[in-house]
């Protein structure tokens, strides 16, 4: 062989790969967007083959070793999880209400009232246009949620509530039809605000206002955000203030713009990603105290860890209190196996090997890092498979795409980090794949991320499988992963194509 043979088809195989996986782009983004995000993707995979070719100017990316190896670089770091970019994915990909399994629990402030629960949007006597409104949106009836929910919210005199819900079933909606019940169209002044953890979430709820609000002429709304500079001393004659904290401390302290004891609907969402980012509660306290004791507090969280349920507590009073029964993932319905292997390569043939040997609906395969996620899709797409790529390079928007592609079964296997590992449900999917073990920065198993990696598949009721590719020295760790959740994870061997074929969900 030549010399310099091997490395050339090398860079030939990933600059292929990297051309279908740009033109996958182009076909997904379309126009403009496609043509630059296929440029970047483009340039990304050629990026994969020139070792000093530095992207982003923070540090050279290596070469893939032949070997399948691959060296420390920037790419290898893993994924963080973003739980603000996780919420707005998933209320991207909700578009539709979904019923949540869980049950519901209310805590009243006080357990003497009676408690009311609505099956139909005309049992709570909402103004005309507002019905209007909500049945344009595509809501035929109140959501698991907004029965319990709504007739608190919208009560006379008004009551104050701490709700967890989670995206998609209609805790947006319910809340915004408690500011719209709420405004007084003719006084031109801020009479709701609401607080979101980031500009993108701020702009999302903005949209479900004025969809909702459509036929509420008179009613108007302004975002208290990042770019939109209003001149200390305007007149602001918007009824309904949507912003992130750190703006709206600005507007209404600094610029004088919003008079807070003029609000009469406070709203604090996503508190579990507020009390996340650095700042934000503190703000959001701020801006609450300087609010009248007659205006209406609501908080909702998609989760309610003791820290946030602190924050809850110590930002709303006497607060009527919706939970949401934990929803216990569990291994029982899904089979486990792992594979030993010797190297990447190794790990990539006994997937084949798998992937040929049983029937697969769709599946998800997790990798640790960006580089050996991309480094999957590449020779996945060379051996003519119809993959999809997510890692968190992505913007949310083009995440959401790719998620509502591989839904739509236009992929059947979706590679991906972290981004992906919770939150997301598609029922077709029957088979998850740990490409890589996932493990913490001490090098331990990572049980949560695992629980909730091979519970993408085994939903709704279904059975399901996850198989390990594994190193012989990860062997102990997957051990431990086998003691924490007293479960079984069985060897396979992936030469035995009998034994595969054996496998039944």
């Amino acid at each position: 062989m030549e010399p310099g043979t091997a490395s050339c088809r090398e860079r030939a195989h990933v600059l292929g790969a990297g051309a279908a996986i740009a033109a996958m782009a182009s076909l997904l983004w379309g126009g403009d967007a496609g043509a630059a995000e296929s440029e970047r993707l483009n340039s990304h995979f050629s990026n994969l083959i020139h070792p000093r070719k530095n992207l982003r100017g923070i540090k050279s990316t290596a070469v893939p070793n032949i070997d399948g190896s691959i060296n420390n670089t920037e790419e290898d770091d893993e994924d963080v999880v973003d739980l603000a970019a996780n919420s707005l994915l998933n209320k991207l990909i909700r578009q539709s209400l979904v019923e949540s399994s869980h049950r519901v629990e209310v805590l009243q402030k006080d357990p003497s009232s009676p408690l009311y629960s609505v099956k139909t949007f005309e049992e709570l006597r909402l103004k005309e246009e507002l019905l209007k409104g909500i049945y344009a949106m595509g809501f035929n009836r109140p959501s698991k949620i907004q029965e319990m929910a709504l007739p608190m919210m919208l009560a006379h005199p008004p009551q104050n509530l701490i709700a967890q819900s989670q995206s998609g079933t209609g805790k947006t909606a319910a809340f915004v039809l408690a500011m719209l019940s709420r405004v007084n169209t003719l006084e031109l002044f801020p009479q709701c605000l609401c607080l979101a953890p980031t500009y993108e979430l701020a702009l999302q709820t903005g949209r479900v206002v004025e969809r909702m609000g459509k036929f509420c002429v008179d009613v108007q709304v302004m975002y208290a955000i990042r770019g939109n500079h209003i001149p200390r001393g305007t007149d602001v004659t918007k009824q309904i203030i949507i912003g992130t904290p750190g703006t709206v401390l600005d507007w209404c302290f600094k610029r004088k713009l919003i008079d807070l004891t003029k609000i009469r609907v406070f709203v604090l969402d996503e508190a579990d990603v507020m009390i996340d980012t650095q700042g934000f509660s503190d703000q959001s306290i701020r801006i609450q105290r300087a609010l009248p004791s007659e205006c209406q507090m609501l908080l909702f969280s998609a989760t309610f860890e003791d820290s946030v349920w602190q924050f809850a507590e110590r930002i709303i009073p006497d607060p009527n209190v919706i939970k949401l029964r934990k929803e216990e993932l569990t291994l029982n319905n899904i089979r486990q196996y792992y594979v030993l292997c010797e190297s990447r390569k190794d790990k990539y043939q006994a997937l084949c090997n798998i992937y040929g040997g049983i029937t697969i609906g769709q599946a998800i395969i997790f990798c640790q890092t960006r580089r050996n996620a991309k480094w999957l899709t590449v020779e996945m797409m060379q051996d003519g498979h119809q993959v999809s790529l997510l890692s968190g390079e992505l913007t949310v928007d083009q995440r959401a795409s790719i998620i509502q592609r591989f839904r739509d079964g236009k992929e059947k296997v979706l590679i991906t980090t972290n981004v992906c590992a919770r939150g997301i449900d598609v029922k077709q999917v029957t088979i998850v794949v740990n490409f890589d073990l996932p493990v913490n920065q001490a090098e331990e198993p990572d049980y949560e991320t695992y629980l909730h990696r091979i519970g993408r598949t085994g939903r709704f009721g279904k059975k399901g499988l996850a198989f390990n590719m594994i190193e012989v020295d990860k062997l102990p760790l997957l051990m431990k992963i086998q003691d924490h959740f007293n479960s079984s994870i069985k060897q396979l061997d992936p030469e035995d194509m009998d034994e595969i074929e054996k496998i039944e969900y």
